[in-house]
């Protein structure tokens, strides 16, 4: 494997032992055209035989990555900070996401304008696989959060997002940043593409969140990342030697 492959894939996982070995191997065969890839599993405190189930692969190509449990937001930044490559996908563990669709964000990324600040792509999923509940509650907080912060993102809590490793790394971190990454990316001066993606039903487990659970945090997120915006003052880098 290179010293420093060109794409590098997070994933967070939270007690998913029934799917990594499927999300990893799916990964690895829809990846297969770069040749130059890795894939950085970050355990989030499991409870289950998510860590064995992933050194179970013994693959050069995955990595693992265990911290204490600290919520997804930080095992993201877990990940990106050991990631080996400028640009990162990052996906979710329980296998809805498409890792094909993956592929074509970075395609889209790479024909990006290379004299513009990187773009953030965003996978929008237009038809999702989850119960009709986190469906409703899912429409009412982006219709919240676009009144807010005008992010211009419809699904801000797909799976599915690619961005170079340096602009992710100058983002603030807190628990829920990762549902807020349009809103943050934007104010750093980065473009957005979206970009129409699978979405399919669990094929095993459970998920770890409920809609209330996920509704009261996100509305003190959503004022805590309305006023970091209004306190943010990115720069315009002149010159650099």
């Amino acid at each position: 494997m290179p010293s420093q492959p060109r794409l590098s894939v997070v994933i967070a996982v939270f007690n998913e032992a029934e799917n990594v070995e499927a999300v990893a191997r799916e990964t690895l065969t829809a990846l297969a055209p770069l040749e130059d890839f890795e894939i950085v599993f970050v355990d989030d405190g499991s409870t289950d035989e998510t860590a064995a189930k992933v050194r179970e692969l013994g693959d050069p190509r995955v990595r693992l990555v265990r911290q204490t449990r600290s919520g997804k937001s930080q095992a993201l930044r877990t990940g990106v900070a050991a990631a080996r490559a400028p640009w990162v996908g990052t996906m979710d563990g329980d296998g809805q996401n498409d890792p094909v669709d993956l592929l074509k964000m970075a395609n889209l990324a790479w024909a990006a304008d290379p004299n513009a600040a990187s773009p953030l792509v965003c996978g929008i999923r237009r038809r999702r696989e989850d119960p009709w509940s986190r469906k409703v509650a899912t429409r009412i907080g982006n219709g919240i959060r676009q009144a807010l912060l005008h992010d211009g993102c419809p699904d801000t809590a797909c799976g599915l997002k690619l961005f170079t490793r340096d602009a992710f790394l100058r983002l603030p971190v807190f628990e829920g940043m990762h549902r807020f990454f349009p809103a943050m990316f934007s104010r750093y001066g980065h473009p957005q593409i979206l970009h129409d993606v699978n979405h399919r039903p669990r094929a095993a487990g459970s998920s770890k969140y409920t809609n209330w659970g996920r509704a009261l945090v996100g509305i003190g997120d959503l004022f805590g990342v309305a006023w970091l915006r209004s306190r943010t003052r990115a720069p315009t880098v002149l010159e650099e030697g």
